[in-house]
């Protein structure tokens, strides 16, 4: 670990304790870019850093959640990302926008989240390796259904040709495939949803 690394976590570990001095670093090292995040969607500066503040507020009063340093960044970024989706929501509903637009904003919210995040190789073979016992361990039919689905970009009518089931017996394993993920991988739904499961 560098010095720079050591000395954010110290900071890291000072927040969470409450240190308000540790806070401040964080919110000048990171609010101009949740700022800049926000403003490439919603297109209003002052709304954007009034959204950077609230994201702020809302990082700090739940401090003891974030379990660790890029944790940060992970809270700000999906907290911005929910407030600007509700807006984009809110004038989609005032403006009549067509429900694709709002879909291909979410899908470039999660891409810019992804590359906005930085994570060490460490993290991430953890994470490989945390999403492939995960899968691994499904019952074998929803396992299957799962892999042909989210691996190899099947549509469900093709899946069921090939396995011999009914169309709702692949919805079914794939509902049951999502929930058993869900609730494996919580800890890390912010990067695992993004990546397999919000296709």
């Amino acid at each position: 670990m560098n010095h720079n690394n050591s000395f954010e976590l110290n900071l890291f570990l000072s927040f969470k304790e409450g240190d308000e001095t540790a806070f401040t670093y964080f919110y000048d090292k990171y609010f101009s870019r949740i700022t800049a995040f926000s403003i490439q969607f919603i297109y209003d500066k002052d709304e954007a850093e009034n959204l950077a503040q609230e994201a702020f507020l809302h990082l700090w009063q739940n401090r003891e959640t974030v379990e660790s340093l890029n944790g940060i960044t992970s809270f700000l970024y999906t907290y911005a990302k929910s407030k600007c989706l509700n807006l984009i929501r809110h004038n989609k509903v005032k403006d009549k926008f067509k429900s694709d637009i709002l879909n291909q904003k979410e899908r470039e919210l999660d891409i810019e989240i992804l590359s906005s995040v930085q994570f060490d190789t460490l993290e991430l073979t953890e994470l490989e390796r945390l999403i492939q016992e995960s899968i691994s361990d499904l019952p074998p039919k929803t396992r299957e259904v799962f892999i042909k689905k989210r691996f190899e970009n099947k549509k469900n009518a093709e899946i069921a040709e090939e396995m011999q089931v009914t169309l709702k017996a692949v919805e079914a394993h794939m509902t049951k495939a999502l929930k058993i993920l869900k609730t494996k991988l919580s800890d890390y739904l912010f990067l695992i949803f993004i990546l397999i499961c919000n296709n």
